[in-house]
């Protein structure tokens, strides 16, 4: 009987043992600092209450199932942020994160599943084993019936209440997965619905504009494109110095152009995903789409109160891009049928857009072209007939390899480089298009960017956004213009693209009451301030 009691009370340490060593493995790995501290807390009560001796076997069962929820939550947690943090530095209440699930459509969420599925799987399986192995040590720990001795009962006392303690403090309490999870739900159910609202928002913005009275400075015809891209990081472009000639087109119409083309060298985002960096530039860098309109300014109302008109045509399939900025156009032109990371909708499809565009007899004219780029996945961005790139053994996979990137990151690079050459082709003759019909009395201008960077194997080894990495936010940013050319000195200017607007607003030649020279690259006021983003990006890095 002796021997059977120590055993029991040999596997109820153990139990215990194992139920908390697992619980804050989990917690340490989502959390840092001191709330690491704060959530064990918050996880410590319904462990506490498996050391209560209960005889009926129907509390016994309630308990169970009680703590096995409870724990279960805080494992799920943990392990969910675990996932976000490793691969994109993110937290859930983040806006990347928030973002991403407020626009994210079924199927893109199953495609999105597919091609993460060995993280996933692995995530599942690890997940799927911590929960077991919490629901056997609760199990066991449940059995016991055993009184306290007095020392267990005023320290099992003492930290009930510590941990009652911390519940009742509201601020420790928003951490608990019970109150988090819920309020993260209602907050991407607010960011659909102000998405869906944008009617009167888009109202408010153009009575802002007309309130401004934006004049355009300059006589005779304009027109404007602007090329938007995704993903693109400069450091993959040969006319940016890249070792792969990735972009021959674009190169070529630098040396055509000379000084009315300016390529940027310095070019930032500001934000690593698509719907804040857009957001960004079109509101000035006020963020319009989380915020009360106000005073408020949009690019594309300022551009019709001034007198153009104007377009959008996408190769996107995204709501909210289209809700918030898109609608704004006069004529709106979405060509892609194929919603996802999975569609194949090439972007020299809209080069006839472009085209019919620019041959419309309106005087003035801004036209926003908004391509996928190099938007994951890479593989689908280019046509099947265009030739590969080298597969291994040239100078860019050799120093992948000295740095210890692993196989299929070198492979990804090949395809993302290929994806890029192939985007080089379409927005170089977006630029000859735009070239070609501009009209000699009147003046013309090209701007394109990337909304932000992406890391291909540059600094770590990871493929897609990188919110903690220099490689999320280096983008391309070129211009040109029919009627003048650029300063020598321009070209070593920054740039940060939630800027962008101002500059654009001064190749349309708009004037008003608050146009910030200051911020346009294109001014002799110029003048840059490095802007804040992720705190684990240090610097900017020329």
């Amino acid at each position: 009987m002796i021997s059977q009691g120590l055993g029991r009370r040999r596997a109820l340490a153990i139990a215990v043992a194992l139920l908390l060593t697992l619980m804050l493995a989990i917690i340490a790995a989502g959390y840092e600092g001191k709330r690491i501290a704060q959530v064990a807390l918050l996880a410590l009560p319904p462990v506490l209450w498996l050391r209560l001796p209960l005889v009926s076997a129907r509390w016994q069962t309630v308990r169970l199932l009680t703590v096995s929820f409870l724990v279960g939550l805080f494992i799920v947690d943990g392990a969910m942020r675990a996932f976000l943090y490793t691969l994109y530095g993110a937290v859930p209440d983040s806006s990347l994160v928030l973002a991403a699930a407020a626009n994210a459509t079924p199927r893109e969420a199953a495609e999105y599943a597919s091609a993460h599925g060995v993280a996933l799987s692995v995530l599942a399986g690890g997940l799927a084993l911590a929960l077991a192995a919490s629901v056997l040590c609760i199990h066991i720990c449940n059995r016991h019936a055993e009184p306290l001795a007095r020392f267990e009962r005023w320290l099992l006392a003492g930290l009930l209440l510590l941990g009652i303690a911390v519940l009742a403090s509201k601020p420790w309490r928003s951490h608990h997965p019970l109150a988090f999870w819920p309020r993260w739900a209602q907050a991407v159910h607010t960011l659909q619905t102000a998405w869906s609202g944008q009617r009167q928002h888009h109202e408010a913005l153009l009575a802002n504009a007309r309130a401004a009275a934006p004049a355009v400075v300059f006589p005779g015809p304009s027109t404007v494109v602007v090329v938007l891209t995704d993903s693109i990081n400069r450091d993959n472009m040969s006319l940016y110095g890249y070792a792969r000639t990735t972009t021959p087109h674009l190169s070529a119409l630098q040396a055509e152009e000379r000084g009315k083309f300016l390529t940027l060298r310095h070019a930032w985002s500001v934000e690593p995903a698509t719907v804040a960096s857009l957001s960004g530039l079109f509101s000035f860098g006020a963020r319009d789409q989380d915020d009360p309109v106000g005073d408020t300014h949009h690019l594309l109302a300022l551009a019709r109160a001034a007198g153009y008109r104007v377009w959008w045509m996408s190769n996107h399939d995204d709501t909210a891009i289209e809700r918030q900025h898109a609608q704004l156009a006069d004529a709106l032109e979405m060509i892609n049928r194929e919603p996802g990371r999975s569609s194949s909708s090439l972007d020299g499809e809209l080069l006839d857009c472009l085209e019919e565009a620019l041959l419309d007899p309106t005087p003035r004219k801004l036209i926003i072209v908004h391509l996928l780029g190099a938007h994951p996945h890479y593989r689908l961005r280019a046509p099947e007939s265009l030739p590969h790139l080298p597969e291994a053994d040239d100078v860019v996979d050799a120093q992948m390899l000295q740095d210890g990137r692993p196989a299929w990151l070198r492979s990804m690079r090949r395809s993302y480089d290929r994806a890029i050459g192939y985007h080089d082709t379409v927005v170089a003759q977006t630029l000859r298009l735009s070239r070609q019909h501009a009209k000699p009395d009147g003046h013309a201008a090209w701007m394109f960017l990337s909304d932000h960077g992406q890391e291909v194997g540059h600094t770590i080894s990871h493929a897609g956004h990188s919110p903690d990495t220099v490689a999320g936010y280096r983008i391309p940013a070129l211009i040109w213009r029919s009627h003048a050319n650029f300063g020598a000195d321009v070209a070593q200017r920054p740039f940060r693209a939630d800027w962008a607007g101002w500059t654009l607003a001064d190749l349309m030649g708009l004037e008003w009451n608050a146009m910030a020279h200051d911020r346009n690259v294109l001014s002799d006021h110029y003048r840059w301030r490095a802007p804040t983003i992720q705190a684990r990006v240090a610097s900017f890095h020329q």
